[in-house]
């Protein structure tokens, strides 16, 4: 579900807990985490199809995400059609940043982003969320993040 808040309160809390109070799962409670970077994963659903279904505005979608959230881009986007299958058919987008990678899938039958965001660098997933979704005219998203671990 959509979440408000102060996007700039949000990425110090966030900062903060990579920081200072990691996560430990069961797997790792006694080891002193260090945390290697931040993984998102946000499904927006009911998205405007003619957004979804156009190359060049997902191209768009990259460049402009990666200015909001200060990630420096490698490359240019690959942004690729396929799907034989209806089910999983449409477009499917690969971004390298220098600190790890963005990509998506777009879903043409649900009309549903799945958007993931990779990164050793620090960034606001609510803003990654906000900014999404409201790119894409969804109408509604579920995100989860999790801190990626280097041992």
């Amino acid at each position: 579900m959509k979440t408000s808040g102060n996007t700039a309160k949000t990425r110090r809390e966030f900062s903060k807990k990579l920081k200072k109070e990691p996560d430990i799962s069961v797997e790792n409670r006694g080891v002193e985490p260090d945390i290697w970077g931040i993984a998102s994963s946000i499904d927006i659903y009911e998205s405007d199809p003619g957004r979804i279904r156009d190359a060049d505005v997902i191209r768009r979608f990259v460049i402009e995400l990666c200015d909001r959230i200060k990630m420096k881009r490698f490359g240019e986007s690959q942004v690729v059609h396929f799907g034989e299958e209806e089910r999983v058919a449409g477009y499917s987008m690969v971004q390298l940043i220098e600190t790890s990678l963005i990509s998506a899938h777009f879903a043409n039958l649900t009309n549903t982003v799945y958007l993931d965001v990779f990164s050793c660098k620090p960034y606001d997933p609510e803003a990654v969320r906000e900014f999404a979704e409201e790119y894409f005219g969804g109408k509604r998203s579920v995100m989860h993040v999790i801190e990626r671990l280097s041992k």
